[in-house]
């Protein structure tokens, strides 16, 4: 499952790059939680939140659709 969530994480990076932010994979736990880092202008950005659900959660659960969430960690 990791493998798929990282090819759907680079599905989103380059507009998350296009910003001055990026998006790293930190965990992928069994029960299907997605853990990410934002970084650059993602990581204190006051959209962050909505970038993380309407972007990149929504992406990865169209190409893994066993995810239940994506979670921000610091």
């Amino acid at each position: 499952m990791k493998e798929k969530v990282e090819a759907a994480l680079e599905e989103v990076r380059p507009a998350l790059q296009r910003d001055g932010g990026d998006v790293e994979l930190v965990e992928v736990t069994e029960d299907g939680i997605v853990k990410v880092r934002l970084q650059g202008a993602c990581k204190g950005c006051p959209m962050a939140q909505m970038t993380l659900q309407m972007g990149i959660e929504r992406v990865i659960k169209e190409k893994v659709p066993d995810v239940k969430s994506v979670q921000a960690v610091a």
